[in-house]
């Protein structure tokens, strides 16, 4: 499940690009350089050759403070902290030690904000990705609650598509190309190689998938400098991704949630996040849930 490769994107602002460049230097003992394009990018090469980029995001709400007061900055304020390549057991202990230096020199989040994490969509086949989408069809309501999905940012993590939904289930789909066919089929007089495509702005990104870096990106994440609750968003995507993987099927039928912190805990349960190992992970992933956590009916 930990073994998939995974790559995040996090945005943030109250430091500068550059400034955000330097700490992560510092952390990871690279060296930062100027890149540029369009975007402003700056990147820090890491020792073993992997580059992380601070690059700007038109989307997001710039801030500074100053005096501990919070207001409007200029655009090199606008950061999107965007990773090499990582794996969880090699680069954890990494990504947490940068996110905690780049809180602790200034950087912040608002509500404008998010976190993308890009999934190795290598072994993946006809059969995984529709189990894909129909996890995340079924628990579409679950996960936006748990994950407190601010309204400022539905616009760029849309719910799986109830329309492709039936689609899948109607034409039983038996190839790659067949469900590309169909995950497109609403973006009438898009080009599908476009970076920008509009079915890109979902919590499941196939377009990622289909015509982007081969990965696929789970958007539903608000941003936070929070070491553990980043963790916890990696651990769940790379569950969900091995769930997808591994299982023979999977319904997109909505499970009965009258207790809501009861059902997403045991399905993070029967995911893979069991155990002392992901207990904070699955504390972060359902603080935001009512219910009880313990007891599906109330303890009597």
């Amino acid at each position: 499940m930990l073994n998939t490769r995974f790559g995040i994107e996090i945005e943030m602002t109250g430091i500068t690009r550059s400034k955000a460049a330097e700490v992560i230097a510092d952390t990871v003992d690279g060296t930062k350089h100027y890149i540029g394009t369009y975007y402003d990018t700056y990147g820090v090469t890491m020792p073993d050759g992997r580059v992380w980029k601070t690059t700007s995001d038109g989307s997001l709400k710039t801030e500074k403070k100053v005096n501990g007061r919070k207001i409007t900055a200029n655009k090199d304020y606008s950061v999107e902290v965007v990773s090499p390549i990582l794996f969880y057991n090699n680069d954890m202990e990494s990504l947490q030690n940068i996110i905690r230096a780049l809180r602790k020199a200034g950087a912040f989040v608002n509500d404008t904000m998010g976190i993308h994490i890009h999934l190795d969509g290598t072994g993946h086949t006809a059969r995984s990705i529709k189990n894909f989408i129909n996890i995340i069809a079924s628990k579409n309501d679950l996960l936006y609650d748990a994950l407190a999905i601010k309204s400022d940012r539905q616009r760029w993590c849309k719910k799986m598509d109830k329309h492709l939904v039936s689609e899948i289930k109607r034409k039983r789909p038996q190839t790659l190309a067949e469900i590309e066919s169909i995950w497109y089929a609403g973006a009438i007089g898009e080009n599908r190689t476009a970076h920008y495509n509009s079915t890109r702005y979902c919590l499941c990104n196939l377009h990622s998938f289909f015509n982007g870096h081969g990965t696929i990106e789970l958007r539903g994440f608000n941003s936070t400098l929070h070491a553990g609750e980043v963790r916890s968003f990696i651990a769940l995507a790379l569950a969900l991704n091995h769930q997808a993987l591994t299982q023979k099927s999977a319904s997109s039928k909505k499970p009965q949630t009258e207790n809501p912190k009861f059902a997403f805990r045991t399905f993070l349960v029967r995911i893979g996040l069991n155990g002392k190992e992901f207990e904070n992970c699955r504390k972060h992933l359902t603080k935001h849930l009512e219910g009880n956590s313990a007891w599906k009916y109330g303890k009597d």
